[in-house]
């Protein structure tokens, strides 16, 4: 992969960005909490004010209406009155909200720790101790950082996952060009070959030479085949589910290594299923080719078909080095080889065509020291 400065540029520039917006947003979030909490307490002060001069007021003497007023505005903040001769009053403060001395207590504690107290004084001299907390207001705008923090997190997560996605996509299209561009040049010297052999045959050539090119010219149109579907909805017909599984099992076999022991069999003798022939026998082989790769050319592979219910199930297994459990699933990411000259796309392209062309599922069965089985399965048409 080279390289690109400038887009690296563009990313430390996006995200120095990001982070200063998202700095100055918390800073001024700061300010507006620090502004509210001192009108707050302007407002708390003027209260204090205000019931000491109705408590201390002379009998006689008038009060205007600003003091009640003063009193009966604020029904938020929550509030406890300790007088200098011990007696304790309560302000917006549920009934239930003090029940003993102790929750008075640590009530008090709570409040003179998130507000200092205001002293209520009358002519200079102190008469009570007033012990307020925040507002309900004031709670919820604590947790407003924390909430827009976690907006910011989630929409991050989306872009993300946006540009994840769409990167994936790209190197979807990307496979999918390379592939039918293979498959046409494939076909250019394919054509040549039919020719060639077919002057072979007019020269008087042993027909078992002929017939053995014939048929590596219908492997490499299997192959052509295979490559310009990569990328397309495939079509899809009814075929003979164990006969198809079996061609390829025969074709396999004949061009392995005599090392290798290969075993067929089959629970039903038919079985139509809505298959793509070409790509469902490139499966087979992909996944018979990893396991005589897991056995480092020696050793047994097996084929069975089982029904059950509307299902019918392909086993695959191999007598291997088998797959750890936690590798189960990434095996069939892209990429995921244990191979060192791998590229780690056999098992992603099979369960492509398995699970996205054939709706089926395809899975890590078992696998231990003694071997692997993979399972296919695919939806039988009765």
């Amino acid at each position: 992969m080279k390289f690109n400065p400038k887009r690296r540029t563009s990313n430390i520039i996006l995200l120095i960005s990001a982070f200063v917006i998202v700095s100055l947003i918390l800073w001024n979030t700061n300010i507006f909490f620090e502004k509210f909490k001192q009108e707050e307490r302007l407002k708390i002060e003027n209260w204090a004010a205000a019931q000491a001069e109705i408590d201390n007021a002379p009998v006689d003497v008038e009060l205007g209406n600003l003091p009640v007023q003063i009193l009966q505005n604020n029904t938020t903040t929550p509030m406890i009155l300790v007088n200098k001769n011990g007696s304790v009053k309560t302000h917006n403060i549920p009934p239930d909200g003090i029940q003993d001395s102790m929750q008075l207590q640590r009530t008090i504690k709570k409040f003179k720790n998130e507000n200092e107290p205001i002293p209520m004084t009358y002519k200079g001299e102190e008469l009570a101790m007033l012990y307020y907390g925040n507002s309900e207001v004031l709670n919820k705008l604590k947790y407003y950082p924390i909430a827009l923090l976690l907006i910011i997190f989630l929409f991050g997560a989306v872009i993300f996952f946006f540009f994840k996605t769409n990167k994936a996509s790209e190197q979807n299209k990307l496979w999918a060009g390379m592939a039918k561009e293979t498959a046409h040049q494939i076909g250019t010297p394919l054509t040549s070959l039919l020719g060639w052999n077919e002057i072979l045959k007019s020269e008087k050539i042993s027909p078992e030479i002929t017939k053995e090119i014939e048929k590596d010219i219908d492997r490499l149109q299997t192959i052509t085949e295979r490559f310009s579907k990569v990328g397309s909805v495939p079509e899809l017909a009814l075929h003979d589910i164990v006969s198809e599984t079996e061609k390829a099992y025969q074709y396999l076999k004949r061009r392995s290594s005599k090392l290798i022991h290969f075993t067929f069999g089959s629970d039903i003798e038919k079985l139509p299923v809505l298959l793509n022939p070409a790509l469902y026998n490139w499966s087979i082989e992909n996944l018979v080719k990893n396991g005589i790769d897991a056995m480092k050319g020696k050793g047994n592979i097996a084929i069975h078909i089982e029904k059950n219910g509307n299902l019918v199930h392909i086993l695959i297994s191999d007598t291997g080095h088998g797959i750890s459990k936690s590798d189960y699933q990434t095996i069939f990411n892209p990429g995921v080889t244990t191979k060192k000259r791998g590229w780690g796309l056999g098992l992603s392209l099979v369960k492509r065509i398995i699970e996205e062309y054939h709706k089926g599922r395809i899975k890590v069965l078992t696998s231990s020291k003694e071997g692997t089985i993979m399972q296919i399965s695919l939806k039988a048409v009765d």
